[in-house]
């Protein structure tokens, strides 16, 4: 199994490359997303979890997603993670994620384990302009998940930002490839699914 990590702010079309990718590249790719694996606090009120730091690294089980990405390399299938933004609670699915040739991971934070980051076949992270990565996410809050405008803004300035400003910005030195534009970049997601099929073709030659 291949396993590709898509890294990047906010809003910069991480989820929208995956997919892109997984559809160029065709049968045999999975895309799993980080924010499946934030921590649950069931011992916290809603009001306490809806002001929890959700753009922080603390806030993933790192554990259980590289856990789970090893179980998948090793062959075996693992339970769906889910998770509920309306509650703010995990809410994982009884059915199971069983291994594939391809396995995309994307995430804010996805660079920022070590052990992760050794298993990774290519490491991609989106550079978009910080604006265009606001806008975004204003309308994917707005349209997706059902928040105003004033909820985006408090969270953008108390956490998106700084935590981008700390942390996402400095795993562009982590990549392999930096894929501007955004996600629906069609140049970029060709060049990328020959490459993996490339490298599978490789693989099965062996």
């Amino acid at each position: 199994m291949l396993v590709i990590g898509v890294c990047g702010a906010s809003g910069s079309g991480k989820s929208t490359l995956a997919w892109e990718l997984c559809k160029a590249i065709g049968d045999g790719c999975t895309v799993i997303n980080h924010d499946s694996y934030y921590l649950d606090h069931p011992h916290l009120t809603f009001e306490e979890r809806t002001r929890l730091n959700y753009d922080e690294p603390g806030i993933f089980d790192h554990d259980l997603f590289l856990s789970d990405i090893q179980t998948l390399l090793q062959g075996n299938p693992i339970s769906h993670k889910n998770y509920d933004y309306d509650q703010h609670r995990r809410a994982d699915k009884q059915d199971l994620i069983y291994p594939t040739n391809v396995l995309i991971i994307e995430g804010i934070h996805v660079f920022h384990d070590p052990r992760l980051c050794q298993l990774m076949f290519l490491k991609l992270y989106m550079s978009v302009d910080p604006d265009i990565c606001l806008l975004r996410r204003i309308t994917r809050d707005i349209n997706e998940r059902g928040r105003n405008i004033e909820n985006i803004a408090t969270q953008y300035v108390g956490s998106v930002k700084p935590m981008f400003d700390k942390h996402i910005r400095n795993y562009i030195d982590l990549a392999d490839v930096i894929v501007a534009h955004g996600g629906k970049n069609a140049r970029i997601v060709q060049i990328l699914a020959g490459y993996v099929r490339h490298e599978l073709l490789l693989e099965e030659n062996k």
